[in-house]
């Protein structure tokens, strides 16, 4: 944009000193002023661009490894055709980062074979990945039909009563909501009261809980992500504590990445959920925490045993597509289900 700011200056200072005429001038400035709106354009459509890949990269892991349809995908396949298919009117998906697993395989299973780039907001793909927060919102403007996601926010609940829209959640597996330190930590495991001491503020050393004599530092992710939200809801009447700016996580990846970083395996904690820290992020230098003395695993979801455990829905806000139930009754079906736990999620009634 400075480009065509300064030969505007410089059709000016020409003009002035008399190397050119007024016709000459006028059509050169009005040349001048269509560049400067095609450079605006464009420096717009580039700080998009660059904050969409500030959005991939928060997220830690490359969604696309799950696109359907795609060779290589991750996404997990049925070992039979599906019961359900859906050719036309595709109802439109969000939902968040450890989500897009399972949805995609839905995908995969029932939807038409095509291209669906999963990073693609404000385009035409049916299925994207914009994270928790993202989705809440696009589903409550009526831009998706149905978001898979953890439980709202308050915050989320009040948008959707202020725009006269009313969430509906669908229950369709379980997932755990996790703790972990630096791999380098001693402590193996803490109460939920304990966990909720820390982030009231009322813990703030490690020997307090069975380690060393280290500060605590915990980590937080912003307002109305699904890890903050679920954090929020285990606080039950504890106040959490305002942390400071550089304890907030962006990314799911990044609360991961700040627990084991060296500079803090003395003193970090952090959460997130069990299968996007075990299978989609590979990082070897945090430990999970025992929380109750009971393990994050698949066998302590199915039995109950593990206290931090919580239902994942497919939400939707009154969409009008009458493809959005069948699909939801089918993801219910023993077909649904079956790619929820092969994707490593507990599916309901385990």
């Amino acid at each position: 944009m400075w480009v065509t700011s300064a030969t505007v200056l410089t059709l000016a200072f020409l003009w002035l000193i008399g190397v050119l005429n007024d016709e000459k001038v006028t059509t050169l400035i009005a040349m001048a002023a269509v560049l400067v709106v095609i450079s605006a354009l464009s420096y717009s459509k580039y700080e998009a661009h660059v904050e969409k890949l500030k959005i991939v990269d928060d997220q830690a892991v490359n969604m696309r490894d799950y696109k359907p349809f795609q060779e290589g995908t991750k996404a997990v396949s049925l070992p039979e055709p599906a019961m359900l298919n859906i050719r036309s009117k595709l109802p439109r998906l969000d939902g968040s980062t450890a989500l897009y697993p399972m949805y995609a395989a839905f995908v995969q299973a029932v939807y038409k074979q095509k291209d669906y780039p999963p990073y693609d907001y404000g385009g035409d793909s049916e299925v994207q990945v914009n994270g928790t927060e993202e989705a809440y919102d696009r589903l409550i403007k009526g831009e998706v039909d149905i978001i898979f996601a953890p439980g709202p926010s308050e915050d989320q609940e009040a948008q959707a009563k202020a725009a006269g829209v009313k969430l509906k959640l669908t229950p369709i597996g379980y997932e755990a909501f996790i703790f972990f330190v630096n791999s380098r930590n001693a402590v193996q495991g803490v109460t939920l009261e304990q966990i909720q001491g820390i982030y009231a503020g009322g813990l703030t050393n490690w020997k307090q809980v069975g380690g060393a004599n280290e500060k605590i530092r915990p980590f937080q992710r912003r307002e109305n992500s699904g890890s903050q939200t679920m954090l929020q809801k285990i606080m039950k009447d504890k106040q959490l504590m305002k942390p400071i700016e550089e304890d907030v996580s962006a990314g799911m990846g990044d609360i991961i990445k700040e627990t084991a970083n060296y500079r803090n395996y003395k003193n970090a904690i952090g959460f997130s959920f069990l299968f996007y820290a075990t299978e989609m992020v590979h990082e070897q230098q945090i430990h999970l925490l025992k929380i109750n003395g009971v393990e994050a695993n698949r066998a302590n979801i199915s039995n109950g045993t593990y206290p931090l455990t919580a239902p994942f829905y497919a939400i939707t806000a009154g969409s009008d597509n009458p493809k959005v139930q069948p699909f939801i009754d089918w993801i219910l079906s023993p077909q649904g289900q079956y790619l929820i736990e092969k994707t490593g999620y507990t599916p309901l009634g385990s």
